[in-house]
Parts: C-alpha cells; sequence; structure tokens
C-alpha cells in the first residue's frame, strides 16, 4: 500500500480510535460473565495462546476460582489485571504511540533510500516473513532496488543487496559504516562490552589487540596447522569408533572446532567427552538456532519489550549466561595463577594488558571486557565453521561426484601417508573451489551482523543519517548473478578457470568486508581446508538417502543459516 503523508497519519489517527472502542466494549461487557485473562486493545488474548497448538493453549490459560485472588495455572504469564480504567488508560496510550510514531515516521523521510511505507509501530512487519527474514530482504530489493530503507517495528534500517552495494558502504566509506548495530540476543548478553560489539575507539583497541595477540598464538603461521592436524587425529578417531554406522556429525565437528580456539583462549582443549564441554557447545548451537528462529527476529524488533516477557528467549538467554559464567570462572583462574613472564594464551594475554593499563581512567581493558572479547572469540570460533563444515558434508553427500574428485586430488597431490599442509592447497585447485563453493552457497550469515553509521552519509545520492542501522546483505553478494553463472545452484566450477585453476572472486565475502571484517578468517580458512582433507583422506561419505532426495534448503534461515538435520556414515577408504 503506498500510503503516504497524511494517509499515514489517518490511519493512525483510525487505529487510535478502534483502539478506544474496543477497549470501551471490553469493558462493559464484563458484567457476570466467567473469569478469564484480561484482554488487550484489539488483539484480546492472543499474547496468552499458542498459534499452532491452540488447543494446549487453551488448556493451560490461567484461571482465577471464585473468591480467590491467586491464578491457579502458571504454565503461561500471569496476566495484567487490567480492569476498567486501566484497560482504558492502555488504549489511551497505544493511541498516543500510535500517532507520535506515524509522526516521527513521516518528519524522518527526507533523502533516506526508498522503501515501503511503514504503518505506525509494526514499520513493514507485514512486508516480511520472520521464518525467512533474508529472502523477504531479497523481494523487496527487486522492487526498491540494492539500496533501500525498512522499518521493522521501531527500528529504521537500510537494507545493501548485490556486491557492489556492499562494497561502496562498507569499504569505500568504511569509517562512516564502521560501528556495530543492534542484534537482540547478542545485546541482551554483551551490552556493548568486548570485541565484536563495542564501538568507537574501544572497538578499534580491542580489535588491534585481538588480532596481534592471536598472530602471536600462531594463526596465519604454520604452528596453528600443527594445532589443527594434532586435533584432526582426536576427530578421526572418534570418527572411526563409528565403524560405519549412521550418526548425526553436528557434535563430532563442533568439539573438534572448538577446540582448536579454545586451546587458544584458554589455553587447553577438551575432551570430547567433558559434561561441561558438551554443555557450552549446546548452549552455543541452541542460541544460534534461536536467534535465526522467528522468535529470534520477534526479540531483535521489540528487544525493549520482549527480552522482559516469557518465552523461549529466556531460555537462550540462561544459556548466554552460563557460556559467560563459564568465560569468566576460566579467567579468575587464569588471574590467581598469571605470571606476566610466561603468557600461556589469549586470557593470560588480556590479563596483563589490563594490568598495564590500571591507572589509564580511559583504558578500554579490564575483567569486564575480557569476558566479553573472549567470549566472542570463543563463540565465532565455535559455530560458523563448524556449521559451514557440516553442511558441506550434507553438500557432499548430495554430488557425489564432487566428493569423487577430492579423492582424487587427494591422493594425487597428498596421498596416505602424510598429513595435509596449508601448502597443499595450492596443488588442489579442486578442493579450493569446493570449499569456496560450500561457503558461498551455504551463506552462514546472511545478513552478517548489522552496521550502523557513524555520521551522516551520502551513499548513492540518498542520505542515510546519523545512527542509522544497515544490513549488508551478505548473501546477496554471493549470489549476485552479475559474478556467479548459477548463483542458485551449487557448483564448484564459479571458482574455476577455463584451465581447471582455482579463480578468485570479489564479490565472495563471507567473513564480511570493511573495517569490521571478521579477523577469525585466516584460522577459519585453515581449518576448513584442513579438517576436510584430512577426514576425505582416510573415509569417504554414505547416506542412507538418495543423493536425489537429500534436501539442502536450511532448517532455520534468519540470522544464520541452519542447516537440516541429517545423519551420515563414514567408511574407511
Amino acid at each position: 500500500m503506498d500510503l503516504l503523508g497524511a494517509g499515514t497519519l489517518f490511519l493512525a489517527i483510525s487505529l487510535a480510535s478502534l483502539l478506544l472502542l474496543s477497549s470501551w466494549q471490553q469493558m462493559s461487557r464484563r458484567g457476570k460473565m466467567p473469569p478469564g485473562p484480561t484482554p488487550l486493545p484489539l488483539i484480546g488474548n492472543l499474547l496468552w495462546v499458542d498459534r499452532n497448538n491452540l488447543p494446549n493453549s487453551l488448556i493451560k490459560i490461567p484461571f482465577q476460582e471464585p473468591g480467590s485472588s491467586t491464578w491457579q495455572e502458571l504454565d503461561l504469564p500471569v496476566p495484567m489485571d487490567l480492569l476498567g480504567a486501566g484497560t482504558l488508560f492502555l488504549a489511551i496510550s497505544l493511541a498516543g504511540l500510535l500517532l507520535l510514531s506515524s509522526w516521527q515516521q513521516m518528519s524522518r523521510r527526507g533523502k533516506m533510500p526508498p522503501g515501503p511505507t511503514p504503518l505506525p509501530l509494526i514499520g513493514n512487519l507485514l512486508w516480511v516473513d520472520r521464518n525467512n527474514l533474508p529472502n523477504s530482504l531479497i523481494k523487496l530489493s527487486k522492487k526498491y532496488g540494492p539500496v533501500y530503507t525498512l522499518h521493522l517495528g521501531p527500528r529504521r534500517i537500510v537494507v545493501l543487496s548485490g556486491y557492489e552495494a556492499i562494497k561502496e558502504a562498507l569499504v569505500d566509506q568504511g569509517n562512516e559504516f564502521r560501528d556495530r548495530g543492534h542484534h537482540g540476543t547478542f545485546d541482551w548478553i554483551f551490552r556493548g562490552q568486548g570485541v565484536a560489539f563495542s564501538n568507537g575507539e574501544k572497538a578499534k583497541q580491542q580489535r588491534r589487540f585481538s588480532i596481534t595477540t592471536l598472530r602471536n598464538f600462531g594463526v596465519g603461521k604454520r604452528s596453528i596447522e600443527e594445532r589443527i592436524l594434532e586435533e584432526a587425529h582426536f576427530l578421526l578417531e572418534a570418527l572411526r569408533s563409528t565403524k560405519g554406522a549412521p550418526f548425526d556429525p553436528t557434535y563430532f565437528l563442533s568439539r573438534s572446532v572448538s577446540n582448536i580456539i579454545s586451546s587458544i583462549a584458554f589455553g587447553n582443549r577438551f575432551d570430547y567427552e567433558d559434561p561441561e564441554f558438551l554443555s557450552l557447545l549446546t548452549g552455543i548451537l541452541e542460541t544460534f538456532r534461536f536467534s535465526s528462529s522467528a522468535q529470534g527476529q520477534l526479540l531483535d524488533i521489540f528487544f525493549g519489550i520482549v527480552q522482559h516477557l516469557p518465552g523461549s528467549q529466556q531460555k537462550s538467554f540462561k544459556m548466554f549466561s552460563e557460556l559467560k559464567e563459564f568465560v569468566a570462572k576460566k579467567a579468575k583462574a587464569h588471574q590467581e595463577t598469571l605470571d606476566p613472564n610466561s603468557l600461556r594464551d589469549f586470557i593470560d594475554c588480556f590479563l596483563v594488558k589490563t594490568l598495564q593499563e590500571e591507572k589509564n581512567p580511559d583504558s578500554f581493558f579490564s575483567m569486564e571486557e575480557l569476558v566479553a572479547t573472549t567470549l566472542a572469540v570463543f563463540i565465532g570460533g565455535t559455530e560458523t565453521v563448524s556449521t559451514t563444515l557440516r553442511y558441506g558434508f550434507l553438500m557432499l553427500l548430495k554430488y557425489p561426484e564432487v566428493e569423487e574428485k577430492i579423492h582424487e586430488e587427494i591422493d594425487r597431490v597428498i596421498g596416505v601417508n602424510r598429513t595435509p599442509t596449508m601448502e597443499d592447497r595450492l596443488q588442489m585447485p579442486y578442493t579450493e573451489a569446493v570449499i569456496h563453493e560450500i561457503q558461498r552457497f551455504g551463506d552462514i550469515l546472511p545478513l552478517a551482523l548489522p552496521r550502523r553509521v557513524t555520521q551522516d552519509v551520502q551513499l548513492r545520492g540518498y542520505t542515510i543519517p546519523k545512527g542509522t542501522e544497515v544490513f549488508p546483505m551478505l548473501g546477496t553478494a554471493m549470489r549476485d548473478p552479475k559474478h556467479f553463472a548459477r548463483p542458485e545452484e551449487f557448483d564448484p566450477q564459479h571458482f574455476l578457470d577455463e584451465k581447471g585453476q582455482f579463480k578468485k572472486k570479489e564479490a565472495f565475502i563471507p567473513f564480511s568486508t570493511g573495517n569490521r571484517y571478521c579477523f577469525g578468517e585466516h584460522l577459519a580458512r585453515a581449518e576448513l581446508f584442513l579438517f576436510l582433507t584430512s577426514i576425505l583422506q582416510h573415509f569417504h561419505f554414505k547416506s542412507a538417502v538418495p543423493p536425489e532426495d537429500i534436501d539442502l534448503s536450511p532448517m532455520l534461515l534468519g540470522f544464520a543459516t541452519i542447516p537440516q538435520t541429517y545423519e551420515i556414515s563414514v567408511i574407511p577408504r
């Protein structure tokens, strides 16, 4: 609907009037009706029921016994006792918010990029599918162009679609687009602390420190290869123990990948059966799943309200709190045994940096920042690579001819008598192309983490006001038909030239680009190559499902792309 100017204001006034009328009707109907949860204006008791399971919700509705002031059923939140004037007051308040929201949206238009006209309070929520936000944003870009404005509830966002638009913003004007935007789940746990979710000078200093420290512990060097290959040995033993039986590869992969960053961050790897370790991995996995669900999208959009309500977000918050407590416990133990002359890991280095700056009132290094930064490094170094490998295995089950070509290249270049090295990549263009295509097609973080502009900025003739959030849709760059001939198909040829040699593509940006690209990129590339080649050197994959029946569509698609759960068998070669 093209509701502009006065039309939007008229709609707001109409909705406000309906709210008042609904409230008055609900008050007048009370009489001696049976008890029940007090309805809200217009929506009634919709917040009390699950539309996917209405019968169960009706069973669990809280109720009052006659003469009692207590609610007997506590499975659902106790409804607000909005009686009489209280309901009317709520209706008037909501009406005022509608009018204010409408006025603000009208006054903000200016020279912003085009986009669908927002409705009061809910913005453009009717235009998007919360179960598949990235696809909704892509559809809108086809109508409004590669740079457009979207309102998700109270959030005003500029969406960037396609490689050129993303590059013009994040690279060509990197300083203006460098700040981190809003993300409900991560905002709740990090609260603006740590290397990933801070802004300004704090983000610069912590990023510089983190990159230097990771490099000092071998990232980008031969020593990190040795650490990955050592962990690959444990993974191969675990795979052999399956004896060809089908299994879910989720935790096999996440344990191995996480142990690499654990050895850097905490100074040690975990045993694969360590219950605390498995609990941490479950927390990370479930948090990513929640953030990619419709409920997670709702939290992001209406964070100020939804964070206080009961629901699945509270379980996610609890898991995140446990992760944070684990890191805090590790930091405390390191603090008590710290030897500045013998630094064991990332935490030790951060502690020393904190001591060096303890007399600096403007320091950005503290125990709170240590916990937040270490947690961000731990989570980032665990889930994205393990999910990429898990998705990649499913793609190889779908396309066994691709797996067979990797086997041939491994046999020709590496053989069976030695372990792979990163130097082998130069002689294994097909394997490199497959890994890149897995990342491109899998598109694990389709929206990346949101950005925020640091000042009023011009982009393609539009004005983006200071503080506006930006969604750089990385997935649209990696499925840009200008750069990839068959963007919707899995095809390693996207990264091979006519001679079969590996070919770089500038639109391949799974680690983002610009000032805040993922500084774990070198570690991730090493893990993907060494784990994949180590496994395929010793095994080939088998599925109980015929290749043509394997579904590559994601289970969840939101903040992250979560592949379908599946089982795989690994057969010794």
